[in-house]
């Protein structure tokens, strides 16, 4: 749990920053300070990891707060100012957001974040098992079982994948060729370069694309010899 502190001597700025955390997983926010002196109070007796910091405050500005800690939280700069932003850097913050600052832009500033305090150590993509009945896919910091008996089929976009089931959607931060590497071959066919079907799912298929239900999903002209080939051996 990510436990932070939110500095801003605007009320509405604030809010804003709370409704975003809301919308996520694993971030606890421990106070909401509305000047820099209270904040130091704060810090001096809780555990923080993260600060959300405004730089134009009364008394004592949003920088020059964070020069006097010997120890700083990790820092997310919240600001309608552009001109600070190398000062800003040069003390070795996570990132500099200007307001109004949209859900989006906020979700990339916890992000970068995460990549700086996760000790991510790289490993080969472990190979499913083929009588593997799931796997737990990262959706925003949480791990989410997913059935392979509930998937219909998954669509590449781009840096993420979208898995589509019988129950719901999930969006995962991952490619279409690892995600390939952790399903049962004999449960899932790559039909394009951006889909996999689940074959069990299928209900037809043609030259040109494969029907589950009334979902229509292409098939590649590179992918077309292997897809015809799996699927005529089962008729």
């Amino acid at each position: 749990m990510v436990k932070c502190v939110l500095i801003d001597d605007e009320s509405p700025a604030i809010d804003l920053l709370k409704n975003h955390i809301e919308m996520l997983n694993n971030i606890e926010i421990v106070a909401s300070c509305y000047s820099a002196i209270e904040a130091f109070e704060v810090l001096k007796k809780e555990s923080v990891d993260l600060l959300f910091l405004d730089i134009e405050m009364p008394v004592l500005k949003g920088l020059d707060f964070l020069k006097t800690l010997q120890n700083p939280p990790k820092v997310i700069i919240t600001t309608a100012y552009r001109e600070y932003a190398l000062e800003g850097y040069d003390l070795d913050i996570v990132d500099y957001l200007l307001k109004p600052i949209s859900f989006d832009r906020f979700v990339k500033a916890m992000d970068r974040y995460y990549e700086r305090n996760t000790v991510r150590i790289e490993k080969e993509i472990p190979k499913a098992e083929e009588n593997a009945s799931f796997l737990y896919v990262n959706v925003n910091k949480k791990h989410i079982k997913v059935v392979f008996e509930d998937v219909l089929y998954i669509e590449s976009l781009k840096d993420y994948v979208r898995i589509h089931t019988t129950k719901q959607k999930l969006v995962v931060k991952s490619n279409i060729g690892k995600i390939a590497t952790q399903l049962p071959k004999s449960k899932f066919l790559r039909t394009h370069r951006s889909y996999m079907v689940a074959i069990q799912k299928i209900t037809a298929f043609t030259h040109r694309d494969i029907e589950i239900g009334e979902i229509e999903v292409p098939i590649g002209s590179s992918y077309y010899k292997e897809v015809f080939k799996i699927l005529s051996s089962d008729i």
